[in-house]
Formats: C-alpha cells, structure tokens, sequence
C-alpha cells in the first residue's frame, strides 16, 4: 500500500491516480492527537491497516492534492555515515559505519515532495544525498530477532550536506535538509529492501545509481542497531547512507530522487535567496569530498 501526507494534515492510500482519504478513520483520543496525522495512522495500523485498503472514503485527484512529507513530525532522525564502499572511496576516509554508529538529523529539517532546500550560506559547499529510509512501525527497544518486523514501511530521502569540520549533525540538519517522500509504501509492496535501485539526478543528470545490495550494514542490521540507540516509535525514521556520486548543488537545481518500489521520484527545488557568510569556520575542513563538476561555479 502507498500511503500519502497531503492538503495540510490529511493521510491517505494512493489508489491509481487518485487519494482515497483515510483520516477519518483515525482515532484522535489515543495519546497521539498531538501528532501528524501519518504518526497516528501508522500508531494504530494494527487496529486499522486491514480496514485501510478497503475503506471507500472521500476520493481526490492525486495530481490535484498538495503533497507533504509522509511523515512531517518524526520524532527522531537516525542516519547511518559512510555506508557504502564507493562512497567511502569518494571521500577518502578509513572510518565506516562499523566503527562510527549512526548520527542525529533534526526532525525540523523536514520538508516534502515539491519542497525547496534553502542553502543558509553562500560561502560553504552543499551537496545532494540520495538514500532509502525505513520509517518504523511499533515501538522497539534492543531488538534481537527479526528487526524488520518493526518496519512500517519505505520512503525517499535526500540528505543535505553541508561539507566541512563541523560535526554531522549540525552540518546536515539546516531547515529544509531533509526531503521526505512522494510517499511510504509498506513492506509487501514495496519488495525486499536489500534489491533496491536508486537513481539520483540533478537538472536531469544522473549523479548517483546504486542497489541497496551494496550497502555495507543492510537494513535488517541498521535497524536492530538503531533500537539499541534509542527506543524506537512509531514515525521514527532511520536512514540507510548515500553511494558515490556526491556533488555540489546550486541555487536553481533541480533534484530527482527515483527508488525501485516507490512508483514515483521525489523531487525538490534549490534556493540561494538570503544566503549569508557561514557562522562557523569549519569550511576546508573534515573529510574532503570529490572536486566534482561544479568547482568554481558558485557566486
């Protein structure tokens, strides 16, 4: 099932081209009224998911819908540094992500398909990640068996980064540095996740082709790691690492994200506009990416 954020705040399953609106299903006196309304529906799927492919609610033109990030409120981020060979290569380092764990991206650094990534300064590099994202489905904690049975289901996501010293966390968790989407589709359609494709192309030109195949922790394993970081909850998101192909992104770009499984690309737009110099001094720092194709292109 393809399940869609759309038109401020309501979910549904996308049904051909079209959203079948599934929000009133939903039960607002569970605890979880304060969340979006993709966290509720996917806190209580046991309850709800065989009644929510069948369920013959309000019907929307999916072309005419407002998208929004599947999931706009995670509670947290977990992305997994360094966790493809080639992309190890690129950068140069020793380190990967057996020896460095996974990070924290700010849940506001969320935005959704048809989005704009805003660049904070006009001084620094920004590069573009294409990657798989789990979005977890129950809560999990020091998981020992069977970590896929927590997942809800998969989406894209687009890594932003700002390339210097500064730590992870700060440099890939600017607002707008996480596009989420188009959409989550859940484990029995979307297929198994180490065999996925992804493509990710900027105005067009293709910049990273992979298969989850080549990740060097798989999902499975990601998954279990993470619940030993930190309990888990429904809505989390645990991103799975970039391959090669990493690049600098400029105001004006067009970023298209395509994995084998979803059935449509997520796709964002770069803005300059109120850029100003960096407030750190990181910029030359840390690992160094490739020069890549654009060196010298920014003004």
């Amino acid at each position: 099932m393809r399940l869609v954020s759309f038109n401020a705040g309501r979910v549904g399953r996308v049904d051909g081209d079209h959203v079948v609106d599934l929000t009133p299903l939903l039960d607002c006196s569970d605890g979880y009224s304060s969340v979006s309304s993709m966290r509720r529906l996917i806190s209580q799927w046991s309850q709800l998911g065989h009644r929510a492919g069948a369920f013959d609610g309000p019907r929307y033109a999916l072309n005419e819908v407002t998208p929004q990030a599947p999931i706009p409120d995670p509670s947290k981020i977990l992305a997994a540094p360094v966790n493809y060979a080639d992309h190890q290569a690129e950068m140069k380092v020793n380190a990967q992500v057996s020896s460095l764990g996974l990070f924290l991206k700010a849940p506001s650094s969320v935005i959704g398909p048809a989005g704009t990534v805003r660049l904070p300064y006009f001084d620094r590099r920004f590069d573009q990640e294409g990657e798989l994202a789990v979005v977890v489905g129950q809560p999990a904690f020091q998981l020992q068996e069977d970590p896929l049975a927590a997942v809800f289901g998969y989406t894209g996501l687009l890594d932003i980064t700002m390339r210097g010293g500064e730590d992870r966390s700060t440099r890939k968790s600017f607002a707008t540095f996480t596009p989420l989407g188009p959409w989550i589709v859940t484990p029995d359609e979307f297929g198994d996740p180490d065999s996925v494709d992804l493509v990710c192309a900027v105005n067009g030109r293709i910049r990273q082709q992979a298969n989850t195949r080549d990740l060097i922790w798989n999902v499975a394993r990601l998954v279990q790691y993470a619940s030993w970081i930190s309990p888990l909850q429904p809505g989390d998101i645990i991103t799975t690492g970039t391959p090669a192909g990493v690049d600098e992104i400029l105001d004006g770009d067009d970023i298209t994200l395509e994995l084998s499984g979803l059935g449509a690309p997520l796709r964002v737009t770069v803005v300059s506009d109120g850029a100003v110099r960096s407030h750190t001094t990181g910029s030359g720092r840390g690992p160094q990416p490739p020069a890549g194709s654009r060196t010298g292109m920014r003004t």
